[in-house]
């Protein structure tokens, strides 16, 4: 029987499929209705719907009584692509398309993922759900139904095949160390493997579960019962590359693949030290801080969907390092709360034994980590902000915005036997950036009174003067102002190099050609740019790292 045979049959609630004629102008987006109840007859209406009732099939240019005849459609004809990209766009829902053809008649269906567990998706703020041939607001009870669901524990469900055989053993002496040292138990060392597993609740009833897998199957176990338990590492010389410069795989066990992962991400060449002196003080920054990408790394196993099939997934670049991990953020976190929310993590049994061992920090202290040293470090928040209903994406910049703000941290730190906290950090982050607005009253107040920040006029706040001792003076050259300076920058900004007559249309009317010599001199003297070429083919390139001690 073909495709399009087996779809004539098919009944729309029981198979939670959805069949549209949509021969001709079917609306994507509500259309020209300004009914709300008809414009939900549409594509997105339709999606939204289905994904809230477990996932589904939109089918278009088939009619909907049965048999379903093949009628046709034009609807986003030579455009599937664009479709599906402008669907997740819309919803942050990743649908698939496929196209059959009867007679030339050509048939759409656009194949729609179930909601996450825990969430609702909305068409214009409201959630939807099909009844018979309409499209219906979901009640208050189905609504508070689907918020209350609760992911099952995915690591501590039994894998019946798995045995003790399977584990690798190096994996459980490691296991073993970690758990002793963390709990300041030396007497743990001597348990025998079985009673250790069955201790952490790895083992019951003889049975193992897939938590002790995860963490401590071999190789070849974990390829055979949990194939999508795996660490891409892709590493790209630049952004613009589609092809990776270098691809690495790591299916181990938990306890041994964190360290090989970090090992990879770390060697010298792709994790270069920063190098940062200002006077006295000078500091070695590493591009990505051990820390911050290992709790990553691990919040991404503990808390991604096993039930998809997809790996994680880390691009690596000379200047960022993104995880991508299957599954959205857990019940109740979302992108502003990740730091106020404990989590539930969708694999707990998994994360109290890594919580017990030490690997990672305590529920919702994770999060908190990377924060912290990213500030301290001076570097990009951690960024979350392409994360969807279905991947969390974490993107960590190596630049270190701020040198200053640097030594500032370093210093206020070191010299306190409280450390501040990260909400400490973050609000003397923004006040750095300039951020004034829904600032916790208290910690302004904290930081005031430690003279961390000054109270400006008009209630707004900098940074002490502790912080500006650090801002490094700008060096001048004699006969050339800063505004001069500015301009010639400009120039680079959209010039590789600059020539004299760059230059005499940059200060037309400013300065006459023989100024414009001299200015061009005086640079060149100071070293803040280079001459190229002889003649009329002189050029000159700019020092960035001279020519930004001056700007």
């Amino acid at each position: 029987m073909s495709e399009i045979s087996e779809l004539k049959i098919l009944r729309e609630s029981e198979d939670r499929i959805e069949f549209k004629e949509a021969k001709k102008n079917y609306p994507f987006a509500g259309g020209s209705h300004s009914d709300p109840t008809e414009r939900r007859r549409c594509v997105l209406g339709y999606v939204v719907a289905l994904a809230n009732e477990g996932g589904g099939r939109l089918v278009l240019g088939m009619a909907d009584k049965l048999p379903h005849e093949v009628v046709g459609t034009d609807f986003a004809n030579g455009k599937t692509g664009a479709l599906e990209d402008e669907i997740y766009n819309r919803l942050s829902i990743r649908v698939k398309t496929e196209e059959l053809f009867e007679n030339e008649k050509r048939v759409l269906i656009i194949n729609i993922p179930s909601r996450p567990i825990g969430k609702l998706l909305k068409f214009e703020g409201v959630p939807l759900m099909r009844t018979g041939e309409s499209l219906r607001e979901m009640s208050d009870q189905e609504i508070f139904k689907i918020l209350s669901e609760q992911e099952p524990d995915f690591s501590a469900k039994i894998c019946d095949a798995l045995k003790i055989e399977d584990l690798d053993k190096d994996a459980i002496n490691l296991l073993k160390q970690k758990y002793a040292e963390k709990q300041n138990n030396k007497s743990f060392l001597t348990l025998p493997d079985e009673q250790i597993l069955s201790d952490l609740e790895l083992l019951k009833d003889g049975k193992l579960n897939y938590a002790a897998l995860i963490l401590l199957g071999k190789k070849e176990s974990i390829k055979k019962y949990l194939p999508q338990c795996n660490i891409v590492i892709e590493y790209r010389l630049n952004h613009s590359m589609i092809p990776y410069t270098a691809r690495v795989e790591y299916q181990e066990p938990l306890f041994i693949g964190i360290d090989k992962v970090w090992s990879y991400i770390n060697q010298p060449a792709s994790n270069p030290l920063l190098h940062i002196s200002e006077g006295p003080y000078i500091y070695d920054v590493p591009s990505f801080n051990e820390e911050v990408i290992r709790e990553a790394i691990l919040n991404a196993v503990a808390h991604r969907s096993y039930q998809i099939q997809s790996d994680i997934v880390i691009k690596q670049y000379p200047d960022e390092i993104t995880i991508s991990n299957a599954g959205g953020f857990p019940i109740g976190v979302d992108i502003n709360n990740i730091l106020t929310v404990n989590s539930i993590p969708r694999s707990k049994r998994l994360t109290e034994i890594l919580q017990k061992t030490g690997l990672v920090e305590r529920s919702g202290q994770g999060v908190d980590k990377m924060f912290y040293y990213c500030i301290m470090e001076s570097k990009p928040l951690p960024d979350y902000s392409k994360t969807d209903a279905y991947q969390v994406n974490l993107t960590f910049q190596a630049a270190i915005q701020d040198k200053a703000f640097l030594f500032f941290m370093k210093e206020v730190q070191e010299s306190r036997a409280e450390k501040l906290n990260v909400f400490d950090l973050l609000t003397l982050d923004k006040i750095r950036k300039g951020i004034n607005d829904s600032l916790d009253p208290n910690i302004i107040e904290k930081l005031r009174k430690e003279q961390l920040i000054t109270v400006n006029e008009g209630t707004t706040y900098s940074l002490a003067d502790k912080y500006k001792q650090f801002i490094p003076r700008k060096e001048s050259i004699k006969g050339v102002t800063s505004q001069q300076l500015q301009k010639v920058n400009e120039c680079f900004k959209t010039h590789d190099s600059i020539s004299k007559s760059t230059l005499m249309e940059t200060f037309n009317g400013v300065l006459t050609e023989k100024q414009v010599r001299n200015l061009i001199s005086r640079m060149e003297q100071s070293g803040i740019i280079k001459r190229i070429g002889v003649g009329k083919a002189t050029k000159y390139i700019k020092d960035w790292d001279k020519f930004k001690k001056y700007i």
